[in-house]
């Protein structure tokens, strides 16, 4: 082992800042590719957790076309996504690249119509404001 390599394995909190810095972009990449970003337990289809379910619901509803990510399948992603949005649970919702909450805000906010505004805010209709709006 070279005196690099030695120092670098020496040092754990280096490794964690460097291999932290790699995964926050890769986040980063990924909060950003589409309007709604879901990090979750499991995949729509088959949520693996009750609140990753409610949530996949709730967008379900709303007919929200999102990107999910399984946490469970890469525990870099899992305490990266954890990391780069400073909130302790999973899952978490992005819309338009910022940081919404996880199932109980997303719950709160779908409750008292927040949802529906903050989906036409990035040029979203929701499926619930079609289906609650007089007919002519």
């Amino acid at each position: 082992m070279n005196i690099l390599t030695r120092s670098i394995f020496s040092k754990p909190t280096l490794i964690r800042r460097l291999f932290s810095a790699e995964t926050n972009e890769k986040i980063k990449d990924l909060v950003t590719k589409s309007k709604v970003v879901l990090f979750m337990k499991g995949v729509p289809e088959q949520p693996r957790c009750g609140f990753s379910n409610a949530v996949v619901q709730i967008l379900r509803m709303h007919g929200v076309k999102y990107d999910a990510y399984n946490v469970l399948e890469n525990e870099a992603l899992r305490q990266g996504i954890k990391d780069f949005s400073n909130w302790p649970t999973i899952p978490q919702l992005y819309i338009n690249g910022e940081f919404v909450g996880g199932c109980d805000i997303l719950l709160n906010m779908h409750q008292n119509g927040e949802l529906i505004e903050t989906l036409e805010k990035v040029g979203i209709n929701s499926a619930l404001k079609q289906n609650n709006e007089p007919s002519k």
